[in-house]
């Protein structure tokens, strides 16, 4: 029997990975980059403001950029710098509150689903079911229309939205590990099944629910600003960065930087957590093989 040959990889093969995994790298620490800066936005904006959020410092509305304005003024003649600092606190702040309580639920349901008893197990997968077949969006306005809008229940909405996608990442993942044979020592050492839950599976499903949590926080930075683009969400005096879009869409037609702004500033968001969440994603896949 002939002996199973494996050829290394070919020169332009080797050449075509590594300049992947530089792109993917590069691109990583651009997202990284993004996603830090935000984070310190939403936590240093409102001391950094130059004016006070809602006071009018100037009679031209839609003004361009200028050294007393580096972002202009919106519709009223207030300062956009000072409103998008503040602005992102709300944003940044509410969805990771929002996505961290989600996958926070989603993945201890999922630990508790795969550790009980099938009935049990049964009973959280087609509840999580029922919530994953309702549209995000749709939800939220059954919410809002219902209950009226509040910073609680947009947070208490997103929850309810992002939730079950964590529980069904997570079951799946705590499925695989539970068939695995030190669980299985664990089961009959007779350790209990919270101990198996937390010490057994849930730390070797970490990584990937870090990520899948920042793959939330981008899907509901979209949810609450589409919201309060529709004028449903951050209610005024406050303002997030959809508000801000919404406000000042009186001078799309002029271009001017009060509905640019925001508008890249959500952009900008969404794509750095996403380039992130990426590079961590290529670099697990290179530790354990994948491709």
């Amino acid at each position: 029997m002939n002996n199973l040959i494996v050829k290394p990889p070919t020169a332009a093969v080797a050449l075509a990975l590594g300049k992947d995994a530089h792109a993917t790298s590069w691109l990583g620490l651009v997202g990284a980059a993004m996603c830090v800066f935000w984070l310190l936005v939403a936590i240093f904006g409102p001391w950094l403001a130059p004016h006070p959020v809602g006071e009018v410092v100037s009679d031209n509305v839609f003004d361009s950029l200028s050294i007393a304005y580096p972002l202009g003024t919106d519709y009223l003649g207030r300062d956009m710098l000072s409103r998008v600092l503040v602005g992102a606190q709300f944003t940044v702040g509410l969805a990771l509150v929002a996505a961290v309580l989600a996958s926070g639920l989603g993945t201890s349901c999922a630990l508790l689903s795969v550790v009980s008893p099938k009935w049990l197990d049964e009973l959280i997968s087609r509840l999580m079911d029922a919530f994953i077949s309702i549209p995000s969006k749709m939800l939220a306005l059954i919410m809002v229309s219902a209950f009226g809008s509040s910073v609680t229940l947009l947070v208490c909405t997103a929850v309810l939205s992002y939730s079950p996608g964590a529980f069904r990442i997570a079951r799946s993942m705590a499925v695989n590990i539970e068939a695995l044979e030190y669980v299985q020592v664990a089961r009959t050492r007779g350790e209990r099944r919270l101990y198996i839950a937390c010490v057994e599976i849930l730390p070797n499903m970490l990584n990937p629910v870090l990520a899948d949590l920042g793959l939330r926080f981008g899907f509901i930075v979209l949810l609450l600003s589409g919201m309060s683009f529709l004028g449903l969400g951050v209610q005024p005096p406050d303002a997030d960065l959809g508000s801000l879009v919404r406000e000042n869409i009186g001078g799309l037609n002029q271009g001017a930087p009060a509905i640019v702004i925001p508008a890249l500033a959500i952009g900008t968001l969404t794509i750095g957590v996403n380039l992130f969440i990426d590079r961590l994603s290529s670099r697990r896949s290179r530790r354990t093989g994948g491709h």
